[in-house]
């Protein structure tokens, strides 16, 4: 079980590395989305038995990770991402309770289901991105 948990620490680790050299690029000063903000909601859910244990989510390099989740569901305090934001990111690990758990993943931008994302199996990580721009 802990070299379980080892791999899905070291995925998300790997995973958010990758958040942050993908969403980081040359800003040419133009602000391609008119000024606006955006409000930004994750919610995950799980299947039946099985377990959320942490979430990383947010924007940019601008990320929050919760750990010791717990429970079927979970949603994120709404977060706001300024008008120069770029990526909107969210990376879940959880325990299926067998070979057909799943792990849904959701990122709604100003109220609106933009990204879903769903993983299946006993070592569940999923992770969704959405471009702001």
């Amino acid at each position: 079980m802990k070299t379980e948990k080892n791999k899905i620490a070291t995925f998300l680790i790997l995973a958010l590395s990758a958040f942050a050299f993908t969403s980081c690029s040359k800003d040419d000063g133009d602000d391609a989305n008119g000024g606006n903000s955006h409000k930004l909601v994750f919610k995950a859910e799980v299947s039946a038995g099985s377990s959320i244990n942490q979430s990383v989510y947010g924007y940019d390099t601008s990320l929050t990770t919760v750990t010791g989740l717990g429970g079927l569901a979970w949603t994120s305090p709404e977060v706001t991402a300024p008008a120069n934001a770029r990526v909107a990111s969210f990376v879940v690990n959880a325990v299926g309770a067998n070979a057909s758990s799943t792990l849904k993943l959701q990122v709604f931008v100003d109220g609106v289901l933009k990204k879903e994302s769903t993983s299946t199996g006993t070592a569940l990580v999923s992770q969704a991105q959405y471009s702001l721009r």
